[in-house]
């Protein structure tokens, strides 16, 4: 990497090109909160009446995960060749077309076993498209990002994932309250999926007015040229790997736990009012979104490494604390929510930073999505299992010293981190 540089006088934000980078990704993670919201009537709909029909539900939102290291890969290494841009907009109308296909699916009483196969094959569209959609994002975002201000780029991102999933919660809730069961059963659950196609061709639109990154134009003949690019980011940068698979590991763990996993544990387990745990979550989840430039302004001014290192050492050492805050009553699940994810916060903010800045320009969106993916698979795709393993065993408290240990390595995987702040990209 270069000398760092000097910040630019008098900037002002692209925020069109930065909405544009980010729509996707906050697209495709409102589909994946609706299913997951939904999926009791997606059950009913879509699969065979029966005891079964929703594990076969969550059956098919667990297998779309594991074609996120495929698309990571395909689309990764297809920005890496053909652009940045062009491999956005593939990504968007992969999820808008899923997103519009399960919105219209014919029930299961319609075509038989047509629907769930029409279901899976949507979902595995939008598996393959998220996996490709977070390293072609990340790397568009650090490539049009002043080296000293790629932070707070960065932390567009998740805005746009924090709000996603605030809007999605929302609409959830007020479908619900709106409309009865029996509307809900036979067409109020297919309304959230065709916002999300509706807002994909919003995406699709803006994606397509954006330019190319100087960064690509730069590398392209020299990204053609690369044979076995997966193998030569093991042979050529195995820290950079390692480092991402360390660090990736905790924020996928951390995710899941505030995002997923703690809102059974706190209603089924704990016995806590569900309206209170929903509302807490939506404070927290608030106060997710707006930290996000702040802590982004704040790695381009003191670095990306210390912050990293708060974030794994808060959690490793207040995450059991906080668990046992789980109880009755909205004052401290309040308290775990806002903790918690403004921790979170810290890494979020500058995923997309310390990501590009791991790469050189011709494996950058291959290697992030690539073993990106990897990880959040194996550590995101299992925590449920995980989880409701735990759970099942007597033994839910053992979920969180996990979430502790996995935060306990991120530490010393981030200390071997070079700093990177205001240095020049690759």
């Amino acid at each position: 990497m270069s000398e760092q540089v000097a910040e630019p006088v008098g900037h002002r934000l692209p925020v069109r090109k930065l909405v544009a980078a980010s729509i996707g990704n906050a697209i495709e993670w409102y589909d994946w909160t609706v299913y997951a919201t939904f999926s009791t009537y997606i059950a009913s709909a879509l699969f065979a009446p029966g005891s079964a029909a929703l594990m076969a539900t969550f059956a098919t939102y667990a297998l779309a995960f594991f074609f996120r290291p495929l698309g990571g890969f395909l689309l990764g290494r297809f920005a890496d060749v053909r652009g940045r841009k062009p491999a956005m907009i593939l990504t968007i109308v992969l999820m808008a077309g899923g997103s519009l296909a399960i919105g219209v699916l014919p029930t299961f009483a319609a075509v038989g076993w047509l629907a769930p196969i029409l279901l899976l094959l949507a979902r595995i569209a939008q598996g393959v498209s998220l996996g490709g959609e977070v390293s072609n994002a990340s790397a568009y975002l650090g490539e049009i990002a002043p080296a000293a201000r790629r932070g707070r780029y960065s932390a567009f991102f998740y805005i746009s994932t924090g709000t996603a999933v605030l809007i999605a919660s929302l609409l959830g809730y007020f479908l619900v309250r709106v409309l009865g069961k029996a509307d809900m059963a036979g067409y109020g659950w297919r309304i959230p999926f065709i916002v999300g196609g509706v807002l994909g061709i919003v995406g699709l639109w803006l994606r397509r007015t954006i330019d190319e990154t100087e960064h690509f134009e730069k590398s392209k003949h020299k990204a053609r040229k690369v044979e076995k690019p997966l193998l030569r980011t093991l042979k050529h940068h195995p820290g950079a790997v390692g480092q991402l698979i360390g660090y990736s590991m905790l924020s996928t763990l951390c995710y899941y736990t505030f995002f997923s996993t703690l809102t059974p544990f706190a209603i089924n387990t704990k016995k806590a009012s569900a309206d209170d745990v929903f509302l807490a979550l939506s404070i927290g989840t608030a106060l997710f979104i707006a930290l996000q430039y702040p802590m982004g302004v704040l790695s381009d001014r003191y670095g990306r490494k210390p912050q990293l290192l708060v974030w794994s050492a808060a959690t490793a050492v207040l995450i059991v604390p906080l668990s046992t805050l789980i109880t009755p009553g909205l004052g401290n699940l309040i308290v775990v929510f806002c903790v918690g994810l403004s921790l979170y916060t810290a890494m979020t903010s500058i995923a997309p930073a310390i990501m590009s800045e791991m790469f050189p320009t011709e494996l950058r969106a291959l290697g992030i999505g690539a073993w990106y993916n990897v990880t959040v698979a194996v550590f995101g795709g299992t925590a449920p299992l995980v989880n409701t393993a735990l759970s099942d065993a007597g033994m839910s408290y053992v979920f969180f010293w996990y979430v502790a240990a996995g935060a306990a390595i991120a530490f010393f995987v981030i200390r071997t981190l070079p700093e990177t702040k205001g240095m020049e990209l690759k």
